[in-house]
């Protein structure tokens, strides 16, 4: 065999195994292109959802986003924030409970005041 045939095989092997690799990569793409992240990203970045849909183009989907981003390899750092959402969702809780309570104060006391002056007018 000559050099020539032997760098002609060689060279028809390297074009198989490129077309096997493009095979493979093409395989990848489309399972890429079904990922539901990519979706949802999609979506955060202003194009068309695909479902046909909105875009996301709200202010907190995008905060969610990069919220999302930032933490998805730091779980110490979620789970703190985390807990410090919990405490906010309870100081809010009871700032609501707070509130409520106020308003049906106020709401009784309001009445009762008018309700007097129509009676004794």
């Amino acid at each position: 065999m000559s050099r020539m045939e032997e760098l002609e095989s060689r060279r028809r092997v390297l074009i198989a195994r490129c077309e096997l690799q493009r095979t493979e990569m093409a395989l990848r793409a489309q399972e890429f292109r079904q990922d539901p992240v990519r979706h949802v990203l999609a979506g955060v970045l202003g194009k068309e959802a695909p479902s046909g849909g909105a875009a996301f183009r709200h202010p907190l989907a995008w905060a969610a986003a990069l919220a999302a981003l930032f933490l998805l390899r730091r779980p110490r750092q979620l789970l703190t924030l985390l807990g410090w959402a919990r405490g906010a969702m309870g100081v809010a809780t009871q700032a609501s409970i707070a509130l409520r309570l106020l308003g049906q104060l106020r709401g009784t006391f309001g009445r009762g005041a008018s309700g007097r002056a129509t009676r004794a007018g």
